[in-house]
């Protein structure tokens, strides 16, 4: 049975002069008390003929002052100087979040409002039906607010859509902090020893530290992660992936402020052949508009079956070894030109200028992957994309769109490929990925853009969460973002904030996203009708070179300095 509300702990009363329903009504907040945004409120009403009353919770989402008896609006100045008399009165505009029993009926003008706490906020925030649930972060009164593991891992929805201006919004940062409640909070279970995250660093290389102390953090911001459960320390179980400096015979990883602890990453030759990598040179969502997409799936198909691996990567394709991308290209080049092969290689009815276009892309494409795709460095098994730790970040910040599109596009498909085989949804893989409008523009079609839609609509099934962020969800296919069970929104743009896409919230929440601080976010998530809005602390890991901590001794040239505990870490960066 619920424990009554105290009458003495009432902060005010709904209010008469503004119509109530059962969904939104106004309370007057009585003399000596306050109310702010995003407070959680409960009020009771008694029912004809029942022994138990109705208990309406809801949440402030707007407030208002005014003097009553003032008709002008010069009349404030009269009032101050004691001339005319009025009173200051404030008032809270409710949005109702719950009934207990679902009986929906209107609060009743007069009734006494409380601010819900304890058992009583959970039940207003339905956080008392979450069997699973992770700290997502704080409400502005200090209280934790819980996101549903349920939506999260795939057991009754998967997949996060996070919005902002670049910048401002602070989406990376907190994708990363959802990572470091689901690997700590211990919800997880024996299984967070096992679970992994994948994370694309796409700007600078402030994610190649979340294995550092961040030395910024202060006590306050310490006690903030005390305040949610989860220690303030960085990832435990890191391992670092950066593509290889241009030119570079040795293959050594294209960092600036990271010295160690980076492995480099490559494909080889015999690689791009025989798994078909091809198409992710040509992965522009504008390029499946193009003829040549016809002999770029002729010529995937032909390197499948006709590339011989040499050694270290190598292949021999039409009698020529090619140890090197460009050598490739040329010796494709000669092939469809060959009037003897070109038929061969690019297909029947196939003309010239689509077969020369093909070939001014797939040379201009050698610019950009020249160093990611090669078949001249001995031993390459070293540098091929293996994750073991809890934590994988894969740096493309320093490539070309071009390049970045087909890193990422390779790496999803294999990874989504190795989870398909093993059929098991244990352990669940997160991966964060940014721009990603970039990735999956709401036109057009490309592979990248393919197994995006793949994972968001069967990626539940098999393990794979996709934690996505972008600028503009405008812009974004609309099938992946309706895929998301959490939609988080940070700083928005105004113009942004008008569109359908943030139809879910509120129009006070469109207002407020558009003046939000860093730090601050409004999340959606399924079982709350309204959103909530949260802040998340300081990252406790390093977010830039100079917020690192001295790495601790021993760290190698493998990139971990953790790396005789195997997985079982920590978390991202703000």
């Amino acid at each position: 049975m619920t424990e009554p509300l105290d009458p003495s702990a009432a902060v005010g009363r709904v209010i008469g002069t503004d119509p109530a329903t059962p969904l939104e009504f106004w309370v007057a907040v009585r003399e000596g008390a306050f109310l702010q945004l995003d407070d959680v409120l409960v009020l009771e009403r008694r029912l004809p003929g029942q022994s138990e009353p109705i208990r309406i919770y809801g949440m402030v989402a707007d407030l208002r002052a005014r003097h009553e008896g003032a008709r002008f609006d010069s009349d404030v100045f009269l009032i101050e100087n004691g001339v005319l008399p009025a009173e200051v009165t404030e008032a809270a505009r409710v949005l109702a979040t719950r009934f207990e029993p679902e009986v929906y009926v209107t609060p009743l003008p007069g009734q006494l409002v409380s601010k819900a706490t304890g058992d009583a906020r959970d039940q207003a925030l339905f956080f008392d039906g979450m069997k699973r649930k992770i700290p997502a972060g704080l409400s502005r009164d200090g209280e934790i607010v819980h996101a549903n593991l349920e939506f999260l891992d795939g057991t009754r929805g998967a997949h996060v859509n996070i919005s902002g201006v670049s910048g401002v919004a602070t989406k990376t940062s907190y994708a990363i902090f959802l990572l470091h409640a689901l690997f700590r909070s211990g919800e997880l279970g024996a299984g967070a020893h096992n679970t992994k995250a994948l994370v694309f660093n796409v700007k600078g290389e402030d994610l190649l530290f979340l294995d550092r102390d961040n030395r910024e953090l202060d006590g306050e911001q310490a006690a903030r992660y005390a305040a949610l459960g989860l220690p303030a320390e960085p990832f435990q179980s890191v391992e670092l992936w950066a593509p290889p400096r241009p030119g570079d015979s040795s293959a050594a990883p294209m960092t600036g402020s990271r010295a160690g602890g980076v492995t480099a990453f490559f494909w080889t030759l015999e690689e791009f052949c025989t798994d078909g990598l091809l198409p992710f040179l040509f992965a522009d969502a504008d390029d499946e508009r193009q003829q040549y997409t016809m002999v770029v799936h002729n010529v995937t198909a032909r390197l499948q079956r006709e590339a011989q691996a040499v050694g270290d990567g190598a292949v021999r394709v039409g009698g020529v070894t090619c140890r090197t991308f460009k050598q490739l290209a040329n010796t494709l080049s000669d092939l469809l030109d060959d009037e003897d092969t070109r038929y061969d290689w690019a297909g029947r009815s196939i003309g010239t200028g689509t077969i020369n276009a093909f070939a001014r892309r797939l040379h201009a494409g050698g610019k950009d992957l020249g160093h990611l795709v090669r078949g001249d460095v001995p031993n390459p098994d070293k540098h091929r994309l293996n994750f073991q730790k809890q934590l994988a970040v894969v740096d493309i910040a320093k490539l070309s769109s071009r390049a970045q599109r087909f890193v990422v596009g390779v790496v999803l498909r294999r990874t989504f490929e190795r989870k398909e085989e093993t059929g098991s949804r244990k352990p669940l893989l997160f991966v964060v990925l940014d721009e990603l409008n970039k990735y999956a523009p709401r036109e057009g079609r490309s592979p990248i853009k393919d197994i995006l839609l793949d994972i968001a609509e069967r990626g539940r099934s098999l393990g794979v969460i996709l934690i996505g962020a972008q600028q503009t969800a405008s812009e974004v296919e609309r099938r992946i973002i309706a895929n998301s069970s959490l939609r988080v929104v940070g700083r928005l743009d105004s113009a942004e904030a008008g569109r359908p896409e943030y139809a879910f919230l509120p129009p006070a929440h469109r207002q407020r996203a558009t003046i939000s601080k860093p730090g601050t976010m409004i999340v959606s998530q399924p079982e709350l009708p309204v959103p909530l809005v949260l802040e998340f602390p300081f990252p406790a890991w390093a977010t830039r070179p100079d917020e690192a901590a001295p790495p601790d001794a021993g760290e190698g040239a493998q990139g971990d300095p953790f790396a005789g505990l195997g997985p079982g870490g920590d978390q991202p960066s703000r």
